[in-house]
């Protein structure tokens, strides 16, 4: 799975990057990613809804086993 959320992830990379932000994949674990916004998504007040809405939101619709994505 580690590889799927992988690919997924650097598909989301551009979209953040295009907004002076990014996210780095720091582990899969039961179903739970790890991840961690940088740059502009880093400090942004929105980067809740960033993680919930899109990268949750797009992980789960393409890895169903993917539980739940958290910032660490």
């Amino acid at each position: 799975m580690n590889e799927q959320v992988k690919t997924v992830i650097d598909q989301i990379k551009p979209m953040l990057r295009a907004d002076g932000g990014d996210v780095e994949l720091l582990g899969v674990d039961n179903g739970v990613v790890k991840v961690r916004l940088t740059g502009a998504c880093g400090s942004c007040a929105m980067s809740h809804i960033t993680l919930k809405m899109g990268i949750e939101r797009l992980l789960k619709d393409k890895i169903p086993e993917v539980k739940e994505v958290v910032s660490v």
